[in-house]
């Protein structure tokens, strides 16, 4: 079974809000087994939306849609599949009562508009699920249910299109399917490498997996401050089949990446906390009962705003100094010398560490700029008393800048304390 999901609103197109809905229903059909092959967006447009959803009906065994089942002029989803599935509306006295409820439960007077939500485009049927006056519709596009496309139509707000993505898609989509597999996908954060080089490391593995019947796919996510993402995607009938397969590939990309990998999340666990750089180096630091500061030139406080978005930081994070002139630096290291170049970031990791008393610590010196908007700048980590600095040159946009330089120096400590663990 083939599934295309559409999403309606103009204000998904102009940026005004972002379609989460999409991917969360992506997710939902895949831990599900059931293929998803397209995401498609369209404004609240009579033409265009018949042309998005008209081709998705042609091309997909089921379509589900979010948005436009609202009492407005510009809902018009439920006039739109009525159109294309020749079916016309017709007004269900049920949904009437229920929503007239809804509003008296409030003490408030249903407003005349909001009788457009209980037209029900005629042998479809509202789903059982229904938080507020948006019913979601069930709508068979032929006259054989089992043979033709079905229109699941949700409401745009997210907790109510949960509710019935849960309760009446996932499972009719199921039962429609006769499928019982499992999708799952595993992401291998690294740092390090770039993404042309991981494509040329991966190469092999990667043409090995073209054999279909591997029945694991690897894509790869640039994250930024996130890290080089490696997506790993299993299909298998059930979750212990899926997880062995991820394991094995897991295992493989390892092998072949090293220490690069710093964190994975896996949809299966549901994991509530991102294995970002910075909830890696914090676990890690205190599984070996240690502590840290920081002292953040070209950084500016987002290394220290990154590590205390960590639930628990601070127990391990001791604190930090982000002097944004060489006058605030030399105050803090004690000396009036330029810290600039290898021997500043050495002096003020050092610095940081000893005033504050951390076991370790981390610094960034300050930025170089340089030609074809390049910036240089050196980082410095402490160990058992012992300070390595790295040269490295970032876009010398500010903000990319300091993203890069925060997952950078902590990656470096992140591997120091794998040599000494």
């Amino acid at each position: 079974m083939n599934v295309e999901v559409v999403a309606v609103g103009t204000e998904l197109l102009l940026g005004q809000i972002v379609d989460t809905n999409s991917s969360w229903i992506g997710e939902q059909l895949a831990l599900a087994g059931i293929n998803s092959h397209y995401q498609t967006k369209v404004g609240d447009n009579p033409d265009r939306m018949r042309t998005v959803i008209g081709q998705a009906i042609e091309r997909s065994d089921a379509v589900l849609i979010t948005g436009g089942l609202g009492p407005t002029h510009d809902d018009i989803t439920r006039d739109i599949i009525a159109e294309l599935t020749g079916r016309p509306l017709v007004r269900s006295d049920e949904l009437v009562v229920k929503i007239r409820e809804m509003y008296s439960s409030r003490g408030q007077e249903m407003p005349e508009s909001n009788l457009s939500q209980a037209d029900v485009p005629d042998g479809g049927w509202p789903m059982e699920q229904q938080p507020g006056t948006a019913a979601g519709l069930v709508v068979p596009v032929g006259d054989e249910p089992d043979e033709t496309c079905v229109i699941y139509a949700m409401p745009g707000v997210p907790y109510e299109m949960h509710e019935m993505m849960l309760g009446t898609v996932v499972p009719d989509l199921i039962g429609r399917s006769g499928e019982t597999a499992t999708i799952a996908s595993r992401t291998l954060r690294t740092w390090g490498v770039g993404e042309s080089n991981l494509g040329e490391m991966l190469a092999e593995e990667i043409a090995r997996l073209d054999d279909p019947g591997v029945g694991v796919t690897l894509a790869f996510n640039a994250s930024g401050i996130e890290g080089l993402k490696i997506r790993l995607t299993a299909k298998a009938a059930d979750d212990n089949a899926v997880k062995v397969l991820l394991d094995d590939e897991e295992a493989r990309v390892r092998s072949i990446v090293g220490p690069i990998v710093f964190g994975v999340d896996d949809a299966q666990t549901r994991a509530t906390v991102p294995q970002n750089m910075e909830a890696v180096v914090l676990a890690t630091l205190r599984s070996m009962n240690l502590t840290v500061s920081a002292a953040e030139m070209a950084t500016g406080g987002l290394l220290t705003s990154r590590l205390l978005d960590v639930p628990g930081a601070g127990d391990v994070l001791i604190g930090s100094v982000v002097p944004q002139n060489e006058a605030m630096a030399a105050t803090l290291v004690g000396t009036t010398e330029s810290l600039e170049g290898e021997a500043g970031a050495r002096a003020l990791v050092v610095a940081v560490g000893e005033r504050l008393g951390t076991d370790t610590a981390v610094a960034s010196g300050p930025a170089t700029a340089g030609e074809n908007g390049l910036s240089t700048l050196w980082l410095a980590t402490l160990v058992d008393g012992n300070a390595e600095c790295l040269e490295v040159t970032f876009p010398s946009d500010r903000n990319r800048l300091r993203q890069y330089a925060t997952i950078t120096v902590l990656n470096a400590l992140r591997l120091r304390l794998q040599t000494a663990s």
